[in-house]
């Protein structure tokens, strides 16, 4: 299933950004089935424009400031999308006000790893986020659900740069969980 960009869902997911550091501008979402079951996923492709480093003089190349960043920025929005969408089983029992609420303070990279494999020079660009992998579990402070990602980013089509990226979000116990 392929849903195209949703400007919208855009633009609310973002606003949590300073706006000369919203370098996300458009997506496509496919999903191939539920991460948390064997083979599936759910892919978003971003086009990013950077015009200007929002930390440093120009560096002349895509850095992993940067790959973070728009890995950050690509991530909040395939939640989102996949929350809005149902795409994601695990996410059956959050609603969007519940995204809204957790977006910054619930979720965090616990494991974070790039490689860096030629030049890009990382103004006008294509990055891919998959989630692959979703586990359900207890963090000893309460429920956690971890993300697993794999993203990659490329100026023509060849991936200039590629990570895998781990993610735990609180996980607000579902109405079943209260009982």
């Amino acid at each position: 299933m392929e849903y195209p960009n949703d400007e919208e869902l855009l633009e609310q997911v973002l606003q949590v950004y300073k706006p000369h550091c919203r370098y996300l501008t458009s997506t496509v979402v496919t999903a191939k089935g539920d991460p948390a079951d064997e083979g599936g996923l759910v892919r978003v492709r971003g086009e990013f424009h950077i015009p200007e480093s929002c930390y440093i003089d120009d560096t002349g190349h895509f850095n992993a400031v940067e790959f973070n960043i728009c890995f950050n920025q690509m991530i909040y929005f395939i939640m989102a999308k996949a929350l809005k969408e149902r795409l994601i089983g695990a996410f059956d029992h959050w609603s969007m006000d519940d995204y809204w609420t957790r977006q910054l303070p619930d979720m965090f990279i616990v494991d974070f790893r790039s490689t860096f494999r030629r030049h890009m020079r990382g103004r006008r660009f294509w990055g891919e986020l998959d989630i692959v992998d979703v586990i359900q579990r207890d963090g000893g402070n309460g429920p956690l659900m971890i993300l697993g990602t794999t993203c990659r980013y490329g100026e023509d089509e060849a991936v200039a740069c590629h990570g895998k990226v781990r993610l735990a979000l609180k996980n607000p116990r579902t109405p079943a969980d209260a009982a």
